[in-house]
């Protein structure tokens, strides 16, 4: 099984900065693709930016200029940079990982997600 424990998050007026960070744990293999989720009350889940285990990155439109994704392989770590915040990224947040275990092959998994909200 692999663990995705969540950090960050919290509340932000608009304009300002946050940033979640993501620790993926337990018995892995190999990770694959890292990145966030993120779902607003009567919306679907949806991505909002994602990183190979090569490092290029993929984000929704929504985000892209302000948000920054990264990771670092040897901590099996994923960190989302969120800057100029809007009012409308106020969501659950939840971590994503691909990975294998040495039980397993690749499977989805998902953080408990964290609350981010951006508000005056």
């Amino acid at each position: 099984q692999v663990q995705l424990v969540e950090s960050g998050g919290g509340m932000a007026q608009p304009g300002g900065s946050l940033r979640l960070s993501c620790a993926a744990s337990g018995s892995i293999f190999r990770l694959g693709t890292m990145g966030w989720y993120r779902q607003a009350p009567g919306k679907e889940r949806e991505l909002v930016a994602t990183i190979f285990s090569g490092g290029s990155t993929n984000y929704a439109d929504s985000v892209k200029g302000r948000f920054t994704v990264s990771r670092d392989n040897a901590k099996n770590t994923v960190t989302l940079s969120m800057n100029i915040l809007k009012p409308e990224d106020t969501a659950v947040y939840y971590c994503y990982a691909r990975a294998t275990t040495t039980l397993s092959t690749w499977r989805d998994y998902w953080g408990q997600g964290t609350q981010v909200t951006v508000s005056s």
